[in-house]
């Protein structure tokens, strides 16, 4: 039975609904009453805009009850007359509420669509920051942060030089991000200058060749074997630090004496030729491996299950273990990090009459320049020779054997 006013009764929908078969019934002027075959009902407006025939959704039935329906579609049908488009409209409130976005939303969408496409020590980094970012901003409307807002987070956090350097870069892209979706005209980091408020950049740390004598005593120096293998690894391949540490057995190639190295963001892949000595070295180190993939796996067990059971040793390990053996043993060492012995190896291999060339490729630096887009030979045969020399060199250097190293000289 028809209700006064329309087509449709509470009657009739009620019905339809018990029924529970899916239909799509009209109540004039566009209204119309849907359910789904799931059991949704709900009204639909449909009407003309232009030559277009658009229809939206008013809202699920009952919530909305029919004389309702009839008042929102009355409504509309008003505004469609004056020249406005429902759907238009609703769009642009939509738009107008995410310009209301707080920070703390700001940095969810940006974990969401930015973070997750970064590299893995990227999104490390960032996270840190915006953790930071959200403590201090989060409640503020993105519309509402000004850039005294981010001069004062910088203060307030009372980071080093480069770790604020790295805040204001989080936060910058960050708003970047924001000025992306439109939520902000301009961004409110740029313009800041961290020399401004924290004086000029600290020197960077130069890097050390370790002498002679400081690698005689490296290589002799009491510590625990693995922290010791791992040294001489490094010492002698000239790999980044990460490089070892995330390395995993299926890349070792023992019995071909070959170790390869993924591609990843801070190099190409590369295959280091492996001397008789280093794949007994890192023989010895499987023995101390516990069913893990990795070639030097993590040795506390919060740290694996944190990271599903098997992961890599910290990158902090093995340059704790130098800072103790310094701290302890008082060797005549200066005090140097894991990356410092790259840099001992480039520069005794240059002493020692390896082409700079062929040092370059030991450390899997790109050639520079014109050469380095047309010369794509690995130099497998001269980086092995040359790592050869070297690793001979180190040997004489933990024998303390002076005159054999200047008879590799004089031959180099």
């Amino acid at each position: 039975m028809a209700s006064k006013g329309g087509l449709l009764s509470d009657l009739q929908l009620k019905q339809w609904i018990k029924a529970g078969k899916p239909l799509s019934m009209t109540d004039g002027g566009g209204l119309i009453f849907t359910l789904s075959a799931a059991g949704n009902a709900a009204w639909v407006l449909r009407y003309r805009y232009g030559n277009q025939r658009p229809e939206m959704t008013l809202g699920p039935y009952p919530a909305i009850s029919l004389s309702e329906a009839r008042t929102m579609a009355l409504v509309k049908r008003a505004e469609i007359a004056q020249g406005k488009n429902p759907i238009a409209e609703r769009l642009k409130a939509k738009a107008a509420l995410a310009k209301d976005w707080t920070v703390r939303q700001l940095i969810k969408d940006y974990r969401e669509k930015v973070l997750v496409t970064l590299a893995k020590s990227t999104r490390v980094c960032y996270s840190r920051h915006l953790k930071r970012v959200e403590n201090r901003l989060g409640s503020l409307g993105v519309r509402e942060v000004e850039s005294s807002d981010i001069v004062a987070l910088i203060d307030d956090c009372k980071l080093t030089w480069g770790e604020s350097s790295l805040l204001h870069v989080t936060a910058k892209c960050l708003f970047t991000h924001a000025c992306g979706k439109r939520l902000l005209n301009a961004n409110p980091c740029v313009g800041i200058m961290i020399s401004a408020l924290l004086g000029p950049r600290p020197p960077v740390r130069k890097r050390l060749m370790l002498t002679r004598e400081e690698l005689h005593l490296l290589l002799n120096a009491p510590m625990r074997r693995p922290n010791a293998l791992a040294i001489r690894i490094l010492l002698s391949t000239g790999v980044r630090g990460a490089e070892l540490f995330t390395a995993k057995w299926k890349d070792v190639h023992l019995a071909e004496g070959r170790w390869h190295i993924p591609e990843s963001k801070t190099g190409p892949a590369m295959d280091v030729p492996l001397a008789p000595r280093l794949v007994d070295w890192f023989k010895e180190l499987h023995a101390y491996v516990s069913l893990s993939d990795y070639v030097l796996p993590a040795r506390a067990r919060s740290r694996a299950e944190r990271n599903g059971g098997d992961t890599h040793l910290s990158k902090d390990t093995v340059r704790e273990a130098i800072d103790y053996w310094i701290a302890q043993y008082r060797p005549k060492v200066r005090r140097f990090t894991p990356h410092d012995l790259r840099s001992t190896m480039k520069s005794h291999m240059r002493a020692l009459g390896v082409p700079r060339d062929i040092s370059e490729m030991c450390l899997n630096h790109k050639l520079t320049g014109v050469e380095g887009i047309y010369d794509q030979h690995t130099y497998y045969p001269e980086r092995r020779q040359a790592l050869s020399t070297w690793l001979q060199f180190l040997m004489d250097c933990e024998a303390g054997d002076g005159s054999a190293i200047k008879e590799l000289e004089l031959v180099a």
